[in-house]
């Protein structure tokens, strides 16, 4: 990790703790606090300004910094694959990501808080509720996780997919990150404004790397809308994919609506009694 990146890193990490402190009723007048977030937002858009790092680009683009100020962000999905629907809820997640919950429309939900999660007794598919915990909170929070520790980048190189031009660079995990540290991402953005309009990837879960790399998919991130000057990707496209052939048959599609950021209280994300630990 360079200096830069260390520097981003311990800002927003002191900067969140000080606004953790606020939440806890410490009583700050609204002049200090509002100094506080200029002070922060000024060193830390001062620091990305001066970084030619690519991923600091794709991080300036969706607003990150904004993103990390939320406290927790709440949509609802509705989710298909294989014309059959595979999600349909509500998900509610902490900006940094060590907490969340979905709630589902048919009354179940699943918790998680960071590598622990829990799901309602009568889930209909409890041995997915990890991977449900886990796996659409990563495509939705995914250009905020670029720099997470353990992220591994290559070098950024321009590429065509179906005709079009992209900045593409892999994304791959240090062993032992996160419950799958042998997945790995293509991520294709903009070349002039550094969105990212397409992922590449391979799901490990249950299977090997070898298994995995013969099923390679890709999500295509469309119809961005700012949210509190955050953009988010109101419709998700997955596909089948290769890096040689590029986008294939479409073979998932998710909807989000109702996205917003919100405050939540301390008991928000408390697991309710009798819930099962996946």
């Amino acid at each position: 990790m360079n200096t830069i990146q260390s520097n981003r890193i311990f800002i927003i990490t002191l900067f969140l703790i000080l606004i953790y402190s606020c939440n806890q009723n410490i009583k700050k007048s609204e002049e200090i606090e509002g100094n506080i977030k200029e002070t922060a937002t000024e060193l830390i858009e001062k620091e990305i300004e001066g970084n030619k790092d690519p991923i600091a680009k794709i991080e300036k683009a969706h607003n990150k910094l904004g993103f990390l100020l939320r406290d927790a962000i709440r949509l609802d999905i509705l989710l298909y694959f294989g014309g059959k629907e595979r999600l349909n809820g509500k998900m509610t997640f902490l900006t940094n990501s060590n907490q969340g919950k979905i709630e589902l429309s048919d009354g179940n939900s699943i918790y998680f808080e960071k590598d622990r999660v829990f799901h309602s007794p009568s889930l209909k598919n409890p041995k997915s509720a990890r991977f449900d915990a886990y796996t659409w909170m990563y495509f939705l929070l995914f250009p905020n996780k670029l720099s997470d520790p353990g992220t591994v980048w290559s070098e950024s190189l321009k590429t065509k997919m179906n005709g079009e031009t992209y900045n593409l660079q892999k994304l791959s995990f240090k062993p032992e990150t996160g419950d799958a540290p042998d997945d790995w991402y293509m991520v294709y953005s903009d070349p002039e404004t550094n969105i990212i309009q397409y992922t590449g990837y391979i799901v490990t879960a249950n299977k090997t790397v070898e298994e995995a790399e013969k099923d390679p998919h890709a999500i295509g991130y469309e119809n961005y809308q700012m949210v509190e000057n955050i953009p988010i990707p109101m419709n998700w496209t997955f596909y089948e994919w290769t890096q040689n052939t590029g986008l294939g048959k479409t073979i998932g599609e998710a909807s989000l609506s109702n996205v917003d950021f919100i405050d939540v209280q301390v008991d928000f994300f408390e697991v309710p009694e009798g819930f099962i630990e996946k």
